[in-house]
Protein backbone atom coordinates (compact mmCIF):
# COMPACT_ATOMS: atom_id res chain seq x y z
CA UNK A 1 0.00 0.00 0.00
CA UNK A 2 1.30 3.54 -0.88
CA UNK A 3 0.70 6.49 1.22
CA UNK A 4 -0.75 9.54 0.38
CA UNK A 5 -1.88 12.78 2.21
CA UNK A 6 -5.58 13.61 1.37
CA UNK A 7 -4.90 17.07 2.99
CA UNK A 8 -2.48 17.88 -0.20
CA UNK A 9 -4.11 21.56 -1.66
CA UNK A 10 -3.81 19.95 -5.16
CA UNK A 11 -5.95 16.80 -4.03
CA UNK A 12 -8.28 18.73 -1.76
CA UNK A 13 -9.07 20.80 -5.02
CA UNK A 14 -9.31 17.69 -7.31
CA UNK A 15 -11.73 15.80 -4.93
CA UNK A 16 -13.75 19.68 -5.03
CA UNK A 17 -13.98 19.33 -8.47
CA UNK A 18 -14.82 15.60 -8.62
CA UNK A 19 -17.68 16.03 -6.14
CA UNK A 20 -18.93 18.99 -8.00
CA UNK A 21 -19.38 17.04 -11.25
CA UNK A 22 -20.88 13.89 -9.50
CA UNK A 23 -23.46 16.34 -7.10
CA UNK A 24 -24.52 17.61 -11.05
CA UNK A 25 -24.65 14.14 -12.54
CA UNK A 26 -26.89 13.16 -9.64
CA UNK A 27 -29.17 15.81 -9.44
CA UNK A 28 -29.66 15.43 -13.12
CA UNK A 29 -28.49 12.37 -14.51
CA UNK A 30 -28.90 13.53 -18.07
CA UNK A 31 -26.76 12.59 -21.14
CA UNK A 32 -24.65 15.74 -20.71
CA UNK A 33 -23.65 15.13 -17.02
CA UNK A 34 -23.19 11.55 -17.91
CA UNK A 35 -20.54 12.34 -20.16
CA UNK A 36 -19.11 14.58 -17.48
CA UNK A 37 -18.65 12.10 -15.28
CA UNK A 38 -16.81 9.67 -17.78
CA UNK A 39 -14.29 12.52 -18.34
CA UNK A 40 -13.23 12.20 -15.05
CA UNK A 41 -11.98 8.37 -15.48
CA UNK A 42 -8.52 7.70 -16.94
CA UNK A 43 -10.48 5.47 -19.77
CA UNK A 44 -13.89 4.59 -19.99
CA UNK A 45 -14.95 1.92 -22.78
CA UNK A 46 -18.37 1.83 -25.05
CA UNK A 47 -21.79 1.65 -23.80
CA UNK A 48 -21.11 2.12 -19.93
CA UNK A 49 -24.33 3.06 -18.13
CA UNK A 50 -24.00 4.95 -14.61
CA UNK A 51 -26.99 5.60 -12.72
CA UNK A 52 -27.98 8.55 -10.10
CA UNK A 53 -25.99 8.38 -6.64
CA UNK A 54 -22.74 7.45 -8.52
CA UNK A 55 -19.78 9.09 -6.37
CA UNK A 56 -15.94 9.06 -6.50
CA UNK A 57 -13.14 11.18 -4.76
CA UNK A 58 -11.02 11.90 -7.77
CA UNK A 59 -11.70 9.82 -11.02
CA UNK A 60 -8.60 10.28 -12.71
CA UNK A 61 -7.45 6.49 -11.63
CA UNK A 62 -10.95 4.59 -12.66
CA UNK A 63 -10.69 2.76 -15.70
CA UNK A 64 -14.21 1.03 -16.95
CA UNK A 65 -14.60 -1.47 -19.78
CA UNK A 66 -17.16 -1.90 -22.61
CA UNK A 67 -21.04 -1.92 -21.43
CA UNK A 68 -20.71 -2.44 -17.97
CA UNK A 69 -23.62 -1.15 -15.99
CA UNK A 70 -23.77 0.33 -12.74
CA UNK A 71 -26.47 0.89 -10.61
CA UNK A 72 -27.67 3.32 -7.87
CA UNK A 73 -25.63 4.69 -5.01
CA UNK A 74 -22.34 3.56 -6.05
CA UNK A 75 -19.27 4.71 -3.92
CA UNK A 76 -15.90 4.46 -5.14
CA UNK A 77 -13.12 5.82 -2.94
CA UNK A 78 -10.25 6.09 -5.19
CA UNK A 79 -6.87 8.41 -4.92
CA UNK A 80 -5.14 10.43 -6.78
CA UNK A 81 -1.94 7.90 -7.33
CA UNK A 82 -1.32 4.93 -9.01
CA UNK A 83 -1.70 2.65 -6.17
CA UNK A 84 -5.29 3.93 -6.03
CA UNK A 85 -6.61 2.82 -9.57
CA UNK A 86 -9.48 1.19 -9.53
CA UNK A 87 -9.85 -1.42 -13.00
CA UNK A 88 -13.46 -2.59 -14.09
CA UNK A 89 -13.49 -5.16 -17.14
CA UNK A 90 -16.14 -5.11 -19.68
CA UNK A 91 -19.47 -6.02 -19.06
CA UNK A 92 -19.67 -6.36 -15.74
CA UNK A 93 -22.77 -5.57 -13.42
CA UNK A 94 -22.35 -3.50 -10.11
CA UNK A 95 -25.03 -3.74 -8.03
CA UNK A 96 -26.73 -0.83 -6.00
CA UNK A 97 -25.78 0.65 -3.17
CA UNK A 98 -22.04 -1.22 -4.02
CA UNK A 99 -18.77 0.38 -2.31
CA UNK A 100 -15.29 0.10 -3.61
CA UNK A 101 -12.80 1.20 -1.61
CA UNK A 102 -8.79 1.69 -2.57
CA UNK A 103 -8.72 4.21 0.38
CA UNK A 104 -8.06 2.89 4.13
CA UNK A 105 -6.05 4.25 7.11
CA UNK A 106 -3.34 3.26 9.64
CA UNK A 107 -4.48 1.27 12.65
CA UNK A 108 -2.31 3.09 14.76
CA UNK A 109 -3.64 6.18 16.25
CA UNK A 110 -0.88 8.05 16.10
CA UNK A 111 -0.08 7.41 12.52
CA UNK A 112 -4.09 8.52 12.03
CA UNK A 113 -3.35 12.10 13.66
CA UNK A 114 -0.99 12.72 10.30
CA UNK A 115 -4.29 12.60 8.18
CA UNK A 116 -2.17 10.01 5.98
CA UNK A 117 -4.02 7.38 3.59
CA UNK A 118 -3.32 4.15 2.33
CA UNK A 119 -4.35 3.25 -0.89
CA UNK A 120 -3.68 0.15 -2.69
CA UNK A 121 -5.72 -0.67 -6.19
CA UNK A 122 -8.66 -2.96 -6.72
CA UNK A 123 -8.94 -4.78 -10.23
CA UNK A 124 -12.46 -6.56 -11.13
CA UNK A 125 -12.50 -8.60 -14.07
CA UNK A 126 -14.64 -9.15 -17.67
CA UNK A 127 -18.16 -10.23 -16.81
CA UNK A 128 -18.37 -9.98 -13.06
CA UNK A 129 -21.45 -9.55 -11.11
CA UNK A 130 -21.27 -7.59 -7.70
CA UNK A 131 -24.57 -7.78 -5.60
CA UNK A 132 -26.45 -4.80 -3.84
CA UNK A 133 -24.49 -3.75 -0.72
CA UNK A 134 -21.42 -5.41 -1.38
CA UNK A 135 -18.30 -3.90 -0.17
CA UNK A 136 -14.55 -4.63 -1.50
CA UNK A 137 -11.49 -3.34 -0.14
CA UNK A 138 -8.95 -2.26 -1.15
CA UNK A 139 -6.01 -4.18 -2.64
CA UNK A 140 -8.56 -7.04 -4.39
CA UNK A 141 -8.23 -8.84 -7.65
CA UNK A 142 -12.04 -10.10 -8.90
CA UNK A 143 -11.40 -12.64 -11.55
CA UNK A 144 -13.31 -12.85 -14.73
CA UNK A 145 -17.00 -13.90 -14.98
CA UNK A 146 -16.88 -14.30 -10.44
CA UNK A 147 -20.25 -13.20 -8.66
CA UNK A 148 -19.84 -11.46 -5.00
CA UNK A 149 -23.19 -12.22 -3.03
CA UNK A 150 -25.17 -9.19 -2.35
CA UNK A 151 -23.65 -8.01 1.10
CA UNK A 152 -21.06 -9.12 1.08
CA UNK A 153 -17.73 -7.91 2.33
CA UNK A 154 -14.51 -8.97 0.01
CA UNK A 155 -11.62 -9.19 2.12
CA UNK A 156 -9.19 -12.07 0.00
CA UNK A 157 -8.79 -12.26 -3.71
CA UNK A 158 -11.71 -13.69 -5.92
CA UNK A 159 -10.27 -16.32 -8.40
CA UNK A 160 -11.92 -16.58 -11.53
CA UNK A 161 -15.15 -18.68 -12.38
CA UNK A 162 -16.53 -18.69 -8.52
CA UNK A 163 -19.06 -17.49 -6.57
CA UNK A 164 -18.05 -15.95 -3.05
CA UNK A 165 -20.63 -14.33 -0.66
CA UNK A 166 -20.65 -13.55 3.23
CA UNK A 167 -18.70 -11.60 5.99
CA UNK A 168 -15.99 -11.84 5.15
CA UNK A 169 -16.65 -13.37 1.56
CA UNK A 170 -16.30 -17.03 1.47
CA UNK A 171 -15.98 -19.13 -1.96
CA UNK A 172 -19.60 -20.25 -2.04
CA UNK A 173 -18.97 -22.89 -5.76
CA UNK A 174 -17.44 -22.76 -8.87
CA UNK A 175 -19.36 -21.50 -11.84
Amino acid sequence: MQVFTSLNKEYLALRKQTGDTCRLFNKSPSKGNLKRIRELFLECGEGVIIEAGFHCDYGNQITIGDRTFININCTVLDAPIDEGAITIGSDCLIGPNVQILTVSHALSPAQRLNKENFAAPITIGNSVWIGAGAIVLAGITIGDNSVIGAGSVVTKDVTANTVVAGNPAQKIRNI
